[in-house]
């Protein structure tokens, strides 16, 4: 049984189709990886190579899995360079770099991960603090992390191997909780200083958030501001690919999966460079 469909009473309740999807990508991914004949292909724009980062992707799981279950995994304070830091110490201490050994650990760990959110007791179930490495999150939404990291670097692997991503409109739905939540926690203070906009920002055919700067420092709404500066419109892939370093904002308005408008919609370029993707 999915661990987004079971009742209430025997763990957390995944949103629909979430736990499916978690599955899915690892598969994929996986999928990928068994047509790999050679680790050390360079993924591009990327100092790992495929190898380190199916290794990555494995270890990550593995510890998504943990948290889920409730145990402590300190792993870097929140800061991208930390987490680099974290990663660099992870891979080094962990020498698999063969495609069959990781693409089984990626899924095995993936289920690993459901099984716990599935088996959490109610207590476990409530508990909206649990410690990640991106700060504190309930269980929902750290699932919904663990989707938006798989599909960021399993889109790594895609272009490092010329195969098709396995990004899409539903995934990227349910990326939105963990990327409304992260949003307020990697913004780049020197990029944002002193700014105050509010921008309504939605997902072509979905739903429209907010995203309020006031003197630098940032809110994030469920709903769009009052009387919002500037409004983007963005097809959906496109949005997680910006969102997570993976796509050139200036080519993406330039093709047209980009559109802005408003009272100030000279503020449309400026919102990617607000953060820095972890």
């Amino acid at each position: 049984m999915d661990a987004g469909t079971r009742p209430a009473d025997a763990g957390t309740t995944l949103p629909e189709g979430l736990g499916q999807a978690i599955r899915g990508t690892a598969a994929d991914i996986a999928a990928l990886l068994r047509t790999v004949a050679d680790t050390t292909l360079p993924v591009p724009e990327s100092e790992w190579t495929v190898g380190e980062a199916a290794a990555h992707l494995a270890l990550a799981n593995e510890l998504m899995a943990d948290l889920a279950a409730g145990r402590e995994r300190p792993y870097g304070d929140g800061t991208p360079q930390s987490l680099a830091a974290a990663n660099e110490r992870s891979l080094a201490a962990f020498g698999e770099r063969e495609a069959e050994p990781l693409a089984a650990m990626i899924v095995a760990q993936a289920d690993g991960f459901l099984d716990a959110i599935a088996g959490a007791t109610p207590d476990q179930a409530a508990d909206r603090t649990l410690g990640t490495p991106l700060g504190p999150m309930d269980r929902s939404t750290l699932a919904s992390y663990l989707l938006t990291h798989m599909l960021g670097h399993g889109y790594d692997l895609a272009r490092a191997l010329g195969r098709p991503h396995m990004i899409d409109r539903a995934r990227v739905d349910l990326c939105l909780p963990f990327l409304l939540v992260a949003m307020e926690r990697v913004v780049d203070a020197a990029a944002s200083a002193g700014l105050t906009a509010r921008y309504a920002l939605r997902l072509r055919g979905g739903p429209t958030f907010g995203v309020t700067f006031t003197d630098g420092v940032v809110s994030v709404t469920s709903g769009p501001p009052d009387r919002p500066d500037c409004a983007i419109l963005t097809e959906p892939v496109t949005f997680l690919l910006i969102a997570l370093g993976r796509c050139d904002p200036w080519r993406a308005i330039s093709r047209g999966r980009v559109l802005a408008w408003g009272r100030k919609p000279w503020l449309a370029p400026r919102f990617p460079t607000l953060f820095t993707a972890p």
